[in-house]
């Protein structure tokens, strides 16, 4: 057994991953074998969509009968499919090896008595790259691009009998015109092991014709404005209102565990009312705000003659305001915040794109606030919804990444800043004229609006990245103007490392391989990135004995610690008078080659237990 083969096999604790191995569908879904049936329980069971939750939920997650697990993605360990396939009688597409460029997903599923209201919705938490779908043998619907949410009406094609059938025909060929985030077939370095196909939870749902089909959460420090998007017969027909909507807000108990999921059942009520209005201000009485510190939740249900929906917000606000000595502040709350983060890459051992469980989330934020963080930078990926709900939980300010799509060069996107910084900080580069495939470009303006679309009304998403160091970067003063038109409540930075432009929020650097030195800016500073410290674990807790990857190696836990002390006394914590508004340190945990995270990729801590980088 190979090195690589030997890690990925590693059992990752309960604490850090949940539940590993072989899971099973619970008997829901597929055929399987009795035993099948008996065995562990249905990967990612909790409802995947906690801003917009109703009594109507099968989840379809497990082992599907093509023998994938869902919704593990193909190529990972916990999926279960041989990267071996080749095509047979029942896949309609051939296999092509590891990388999984075409497959065919199938299964059946038995609706339970009494599940179908009047439509029924099969909703895809995300698939790369394309996706079509078929239901008893007929064709609902297509979907590119493999990290934002879909969902069809399946009603018209479901069969009049138990059990149906589900047919998901995937194509990935990692074409980049689509968002690719770090996915790379010849992986290596900053570049991870592609995935393909289902990687996020497969559910029904089923609602009246007349429904709740969304909720927008607009948070200030004294209450919210709600707009209740309401869809009559599905998503593509007119758009009708009720003549009443019944609204309930809540929140929780004193005596609640910040580990409980939002439920209004463990919650204290707000207020009630009754209101014909679609899009109104409710005012909060003795409002708590939620921040990092004291992540306070409001839970928020909507019930109309046809629908119930529950939802939750928290009560926060971010903005920028000069200090008494003439800095630019990014402030959460109306006060001057500084944004302690670490990047999180969001990679798995055994699955990927996916931890084990949910608990995984949960322990990675957690090992973070321990080590004193409070801001995770979701590096060019978008994760399913309750790994924000996590954060917006337990208190973990987000920094999201747009994913890139379009080539990257390694000459131009970082040679030229490395050899060349202040020629790529100084608007020297005019990036009009950078990737200016039109369709390209569509796709990316399409992603990044149906990104903010899906990740509105989390409270813990307090600033935006548009480019990643000149990763598919063209126009970022227009795609400035165009995030802001979309979502004006957060943080926009355009270019994050170099090619900076014209428009953007911050002045945000990278810095690995010189001192950092932070001059006065006209804007909020942000290091998005820096240190970067490599060492490994030793026995076996890495990816690859042959090949490291970090800008700076130690050999030993203490020389680890004492280095990054350093570089935080010496050249972060000195500039926070000076400007400084934000450090994100590289990286919350190694992935693949690379091994400068706080904690292994299977999440062993590198560090002491006692080890804080503290702000106070």
């Amino acid at each position: 057994m190979s090195k690589k083969e030997e890690f990925n096999k590693l059992k990752v604790s309960e604490e850090y991953g949940g539940v590993a191995g072989d899971f099973c569908n619970g008997g829901n879904v597929g055929a399987g074998s009795e035993s099948d049936q008996h065995t562990d329980e249905v990967p990612f069971a909790k409802y995947p969509r906690p801003q917009l939750k109703r009594d109507s939920f099968l989840n379809l997650n497990g082992k599907w009968d093509c023998g994938a697990v869902v919704p593990f993605p193909l190529g990972s360990y916990n999926c279960g499919v041989s990267a071996s396939l080749s095509a047979s009688d029942d896949c309609d597409f051939p296999q092509n090896g590891c990388n999984f460029e075409q497959y065919s997903y199938h299964t059946t599923f038995s609706l339970p008595d009494g599940f179908i209201k009047d439509r029924v919705l099969l909703n895809f938490g995300a698939v790369d790259q394309i996706a079509t779908v078929f239901i008893d043998g007929k064709k609902v619907g297509e979907h590119e691009g493999g990290y934002t949410p879909f969902s069809f009406d399946i009603t018209e094609a479901l069969s009049s009998e138990n059990p149906h059938k589900i047919q998901v025909d995937v194509i990935d060929t990692l074409d980049h015109k689509f968002p690719y985030g770090k996915q790379k077939k010849a992986r290596g370095g900053m570049w991870y092991t592609p995935i393909s196909g289902i990687w996020q939870t497969v559910w029904l749902e089923s609602v009246p014709r007349q429904y709740i089909r969304g909720l927008k959460i607009t948070p200030d420090l004294e209450g919210i404005k709600l707009e209740i998007d309401e869809c009559y017969e599905n998503t593509s027909s007119i758009t009708a209102a009720s003549d009443t909507y019944n609204i309930t807000v809540s929140r929780a108990t004193d005596d609640v565990q910040v580990s409980a999921e939002p439920d209004a059942q463990f919650s204290t009520q707000v207020l009630t009312l009754t209101t014909s209005e679609k899009s109104l201000y409710i005012k909060i009485e003795n409002p708590k705000l939620w921040s990092p510190e004291d992540p306070n939740l409001y839970y928020i249900t909507v019930k109309t003659a046809h629908d119930t929906v529950q939802s939750y917000f928290g009560l926060r606000t971010v903005g920028i305001a000069r200090d008494k000595d003439g800095y630019q502040r990014l402030l959460l709350n109306g006060e001057p915040y500084f944004f302690n983060g670490v990047l999180d890459q969001g990679y798995w051992p055994e699955g990927i794109f996916l931890p084990n469980s949910e608990k995984g989330w949960e322990s990675d934020i957690l090992a973070m606030k321990k080590l004193g963080f409070n801001t995770l930078r979701k590096h060019i990926k978008v994760e399913p919804a309750l790994f924000y709900e996590a954060c917006d939980r337990l208190g973990m300010v987000v920094f999201q990444d747009f994913v890139n799509n379009s080539d990257y060069s390694f000459f131009h996107d970082t040679i030229l800043p490395t050899v060349f910084p202040r020629l790529c900080d100084k608007g020297f580069f005019k990036d009009k004229h950078y990737h200016k495939s039109s369709e390209t470009r569509q796709i990316f303006k399409k992603t990044v609006a149906a990104t903010i679309d899906c990740l509105y009304n989390f409270p813990c998403i307090c600033y935006y990245t548009v480019f990643n160091e000149g990763w598919g970067q063209f126009c970022a003063d227009e795609l400035y103007d165009f995030v802001k038109a979309h979502d004006s409540t957060r943080i926009i930075d355009s270019t994050s490392g170099w090619f900076k432009q014209k428009k953007t929020d911050v002045h945000s650097d990278h810095v690995y391989f010189r001192k950092i030195k932070v001059k006065k800016s006209d804007k909020p500073i942000v290091i998005s990135e820096f240190g970067g410290y490599s060492f490994k674990l030793e026995p076996n807790h890495y990816f690859n004995k042959n090949q490291n990857y970090g800008y700076k190696t130690f050999v030993s836990q203490s020389e680890l610690e004492k280095a990054i002390h350093e570089l935080y006394d010496t050249q972060i914590k000195p500039y926070v008078k000076k400007g400084l508004c934000a450090a994100i340190y590289t990286q919350l945990s190694d992935v693949e080659d690379e091994t400068n995270g706080f904690l292994t990729y299977d999440r062993i801590p590198k560090v002491e237990s006692n080890f804080e980088v503290d702000f106070s």
